[in-house]
């Protein structure tokens, strides 16, 4: 009798929606930890008296930071295997999380000043430089230490979703995990500005930090291979390993074997993933560490009060990443291989970011209206990622999976680089320039040339991609 034909006989366990759902929790505790630091910016820059370069400054080295950590990321994962390499990751980024709080007291000390009061009164162009060099410098290294951790999220979930998933129900899987990052987007907004008020900022860092520790507790006692788990039947693992039994891309699996980085690099599927990851993992970063400094410089929101407009922009988003993981399963149904339907989906979805064009025209009628228009983009990003972390697994080996994963999470992270280091100079630039553009007058004006950016990222990307990679086309000699 055959592994399917026994999976049809007995009924199937679902142990691997426990693994999607450690996957959710997991992204959403990184999601969270990220963006408390763009929350707290309202307060953090007057402070210790950041310009939006000096912000930009923090997020770009972040996004530098990550992107090299995520080409290694991905090969530590693949040769510590999912377990142990998601473990390393959580702890690092949590520790990094926490220890953000520390960054006043060492401002505190080295500039002599007593306290957060006496950073904030103080006056001088010697003195407010120095507090700003000396926070900005120990807020990038605390960024650092979270960037490396982070940067083992993606390449481990990609790859604990292909041990436990079959091709056909992958981008579905990574949409519903994926999606833990707009969940982390609603709950930061709603919980660190009130921790914030309550406790200090610090504490804001603090607890979310220890949350990553409690999820690692559970991740140690939960996770098994599929081959190595006695809480699964042979039907689930039956309908898990269907590719196997199909044997449709023909591919020799040597789980044994070493992939370098240039075997990788050989494959136009290799640079058609790292190019959309480039173009557009920016704009989704853009969105999270910049949209409440957009709210305080076009309309004067700071705290609490930007908590209920932050929140429903992501809850908004949550859609996107949920559904549109499913969407290239209507073509796919239909007799299309799974990247043609993939494909086909990317380009549809890249058409509902051109909204955010009509950001800041239409933002005079109320601060809604950009916070929407701004949601659809975000939830559009949410589906476009869910499917483009898919064509890797259509296409690839499982054990090259979190290394490709990880090629295209560095450049994903250089283009953020030069997102929000750019983003950062051009807002400073604007206002202190009074720059003029499309009938906007200084930061107004930058934002407005950041979206045009934001709305056509997606098209250019998945030009660039179909142009590498026209037709499906599996890897069968790596």
């Amino acid at each position: 009798m055959s592994r399917l034909h026994t999976a049809a006989a007995g009924k199937m366990t679902n142990y691997r929606w426990l693994i999607c759902s450690m996957l959710f929790f997991a992204t959403t505790v990184n999601y969270l930890d990220r963006q408390v630091l763009s929350l707290l910016q309202p307060i953090l820059e007057e402070e210790f008296h950041w310009t939006d370069s000096d912000y930009g400054t923090i997020t770009a080295i972040f996004s530098l930071v990550y992107a090299v950590a995520m080409l290694f990321a991905g090969r530590f994962v693949d040769r510590v295997g999912t377990k142990r390499g998601y473990a390393w990751s959580i702890a690092v980024w949590s520790l990094g999380a926490g220890v953000h709080a520390v960054c006043g007291v060492v401002t505190e000390r080295l500039t002599g000043l007593p306290d957060s009061a006496a950073l904030r009164a103080a006056q001088g162009a010697d003195l407010v430089g120095q507090i700003a060099v000396i926070s900005v410098t120990a807020f990038i290294i605390c960024r650092c230490v979270l960037a490396i951790g982070e940067a083992g999220n993606f390449p481990a979930a990609i790859k604990a979703t292909a041990e436990y998933f079959p091709k056909k129900d992958r981008a579905f899987a990574t949409g519903i995990f994926n999606s833990g990052a707009n969940v982390g987007a609603i709950v930061a907004p709603l919980t660190v500005p009130v921790m914030a008020e309550l406790w200090g900022w610090e504490a804001a860092f603090v607890i979310v930090g220890l949350i990553g520790f409690l999820w690692l507790g559970f991740w140690v006692f939960i996770y098994r291979k599929p081959e190595e788990n006695r809480r699964m039947n042979a039907a689930e693992r039956a309908y898990i390993e269907q590719d196997a039994a199909t044997t449709e891309a023909g591919v020799q699996e040597e789980p044994d074997r070493r992939i370098s980085f240039w075997q990788c690099l050989r494959y136009r599927q290799t640079w058609a993933f790292a190019f959309g990851k480039f173009m557009t993992d920016g704009v989704w970063w853009f969105f999270l560490f910049w949209t409440p400094a957009y709210l305080k410089a076009q309309y004067g929101m700071v705290g609490t009060e930007i908590a209920w407009p932050i929140a429903i922009l992501y809850t908004i988003t949550v859609f996107g990443s949920v559904f549109g993981g499913k969407f290239p399963t209507y073509f796919i149904d239909r007799g299309m291989d799974p990247y043609a339907g993939r494909m086909r989906a990317m380009l549809i979805i890249a058409f509902f970011p051109l909204v955010v064009l009509a950001a800041q025209p239409l933002g005079g009628i109320s601060y809604w209206v950009p916070i929407l228009l701004i949601a659809v983009g975000a939830s559009a990003h949410q589906a476009w990622s869910a499917n483009i972390f898919s064509t890797i697994g259509d296409m690839f080996p499982k054990r090259a999976i979190a290394t490709i994963t990880g090629i295209g999470g560095m450049a994903g992270g250089i283009g953020s680089f030069f997102i929000q280091k750019g983003a950062g100079m051009l807002f400073t630039y604007s206002d202190q320039a009074a720059l003029r553009f499309l009938g906007f007058e200084g930061k107004p004006a930058g934002y407005a040339i950041a979206f045009i950016f934001c709305a056509l990222a997606y098209l250019i990307a998945w030009t660039v991609m179909k142009t590498l990679v026209p037709r499906y086309k599996p890897i069968t000699d790596l």
